[in-house]
């Protein structure tokens, strides 16, 4: 009486087995809908915003996935017919989740912007951005002076570079440094001192447009660089790194 008590109050046989296979494809499928978020975005599909949607379901089907694998590890006691889908399923469900809840807490620790200068009081303009640029995107125009204090208190580092160099040499260098770091040129003017190019991101293939204006001054060759995003209210510091990077392999650059 007692055996049969006790096996009758245990879990069926193959139970964890099963839970962890179900956590196991329930996490491959929420990385599928994550990935298919930004692709389905660049193919026009459906809305940024949709895309993000996807992606937040995504998050929770995956910490979803990750329980459920745990669960069947347990139920199974680790036994072999759980083991590899159990411990696959969490180290996915958990590695992915990981992604969308860093990105957020990047996005809560900065300001909702995407407009980022080296110069906040006279920001070099956009010119052929402005043909690029679809009806929708963000404006070509400045954001404004209290995004520039926004930028101020997150960013207080970005500054103007000042090189003694001529300023033709500066402009190639400027160039060259654009093009290495994997940006496409989409305007070039010695005579103004302009360089334009953008930059698109893998996933979801968001575009930022970037200026780099180059003028001789008593002091030197300066160059002040502005990067602003053509959709969406923050960057996630995005123009505000590539802006250090750019610096600072353009100084490297001119010597």
């Amino acid at each position: 009486m007692a055996g049969s008590s006790a096996s009758a109050s245990s879990p069926p046989r193959g139970l964890g087995t099963r839970l962890a296979q179900i956590g196991f494809a329930l996490a491959l499928l929420a990385v599928l809908a994550a990935a298919c978020s930004g692709f389905g975005y660049q193919l026009d599909l459906w809305h940024f915003r949709t895309g993000f949607l996807i992606l937040r379901w995504a998050f929770f089907g995956a910490l979803a996935a990750a329980a459920l694998s745990l669960l069947g590890l347990m139920v199974a006691r680790f036994g072999r017919g759980a083991l590899i889908p159990g411990v696959a399923g969490l180290v996915i469900a958990l590695a992915f989740a990981y992604v969308p809840w860093q990105w957020k807490q990047t996005v809560d620790s900065l300001p909702y912007i995407h407009d980022i200068t080296t110069d906040t009081d006279n920001p070099p303009e956009f010119v052929a951005a402005a043909r690029l640029r679809k009806d929708d995107d963000h404006p070509i125009t400045y954001d404004g002076p209290e995004v520039a204090a926004q930028q101020k208190e997150a960013y207080p580092d970005l500054a103007p570079l000042v090189v003694q160099a001529p300023q033709d040499r500066v402009f190639e260098a400027a160039k060259a440094t654009l093009l290495a770091m994997g940006l496409t040129l989409s305007d070039a003017d010695p005579a103004a001192g302009r360089i334009e190019a953008t930059q698109k991101s893998f996933w979801y293939g968001f575009t930022d447009d970037v200026v780099v204006r180059i003028a001789q001054t008593p002091e030197g060759t300066r160059v002040d660089v502005r990067s602003k995003s053509r959709v969406g209210r923050s960057d996630l510091g995005q123009s505000a790194k590539r802006i250090r990077i750019f610096l600072a392999k353009l100084r490297s650059a001119v010597g």
